[in-house]
């Protein structure tokens, strides 16, 4: 029973494919649009929005402090990015990701409850009211 590939089948997997490959750089295309700020949260609470892009061009370093005061991170924004560049959390996790700079990038901190999340600045719109 040595069934053989007939051309339909091979046009098939050929187109197939050709649309994840568009499809995956559609995708990249997407995710990399450059953002505009990051916003750090500390246990669900904004902690602060800071430019990506600061006047100057100076590298602008951020303490991030928990509830007792004393500071459980350090994030850097730089030449467009936000990187983690210390915490005081066991595993360092955080400090080990990449810098982020496009929009939904995100460092999470878990043990300290630092969440850093890249935005494009730009305040949300709404579509809908409340009464």
């Amino acid at each position: 029973m040595d069934k053989k590939i007939g051309k339909k089948e091979i046009l098939l997997l050929v187109i197939i494919f050709v649309a994840a490959v568009i499809g995956y750089f559609v995708f990249q295309k997407l995710q990399s649009t450059p953002g505009g700020q990051v916003k750090v949260t500390v246990d669900g609470a904004v902690y602060g929005t800071y430019d990506l892009n600061p006047t100057g061009g100076k590298a602008q370093k951020i303490e991030i402090r928990g509830q007792d005061g004393t500071v459980t991170n350090t994030l850097v924004i730089e030449d467009g990015k936000a990187d983690m560049i210390s915490a005081d959390c066991p595993d360092k996790l955080c400090v080990n990701q990449h810098a982020i700079s496009s929009n939904g990038e995100t460092i999470v901190c878990l043990p300290n409850k630092v969440v850093v999340e890249v935005e494009d600045g730009e305040e949300a719109q709404f579509d809908t009211q409340t009464k």
